[in-house]
């Protein structure tokens, strides 16, 4: 059952909710150029890396509420739309010695590629950075990215079991 809550008189869906958040605390990234390039890019399936970390902040603005656990938002939110901030298509032929060691390295070249581009915040940057956790090794070292390092794998698996489609003709 989805909470409805009351907002200017009219009842918004928790989807709905989670989008004005994003968008709130994420307009600059979802608006800059290197950002909506990651909608050429795949990530599971056939979603985009670009609608994958939206999904991923969404989910994470869920778990956070459903599990009660006290975070920021904002970090919360900014760390999980810039988590997968790689900039290039790992599936590419320019790619194929990366793909097997995507998984390993990416959070490295994502949190590079972040911090050229925004002022991040130490729990943006544990984020970004352990988000693929147990690979990373280091263990996540706020509540922010253990939330974000679970609503990564959740989406992951959705979109690769094709539960959640992206764009079709990929």
């Amino acid at each position: 059952m989805i909470k409805l809550l009351k907002t200017n008189g009219k009842k918004r869906d928790r989807n709905w909710i989670h989008q004005e958040m994003v968008k709130r605390y994420g307009n600059d990234i979802l608006n800059s150029k290197n950002f909506r390039s990651t909608s050429k890019n795949t990530q599971h399936g056939t979603m985009s890396v670009l609608q994958h970390s939206i999904n991923v902040a969404k989910c994470s603005l869920t778990i956070n509420e459903r599990l009660g656990v006290k975070c920021r938002k904002k970090d919360l939110i900014r760390g999980a739309l810039l988590h997968d901030y790689f900039l290039y298509d790992w599936h590419d032929k320019d790619h194929v010695k990366l793909y097997r060691l995507h998984g390993f390295f990416h959070p490295t070249t994502a949190l590079r590629n972040a911090s050229r581009e925004y002022l991040l915040s130490p729990r943006e940057k544990d984020i970004i950075k352990k988000h693929m956790w147990p690979l990373t090794i280091k263990p996540p070292a706020c509540r922010e990215a253990w939330v974000v390092t679970t609503a990564d794998k959740y989406c992951s698996l959705m979109e690769t079991l094709h539960i959640h489609q992206g764009r079709k003709g990929k």
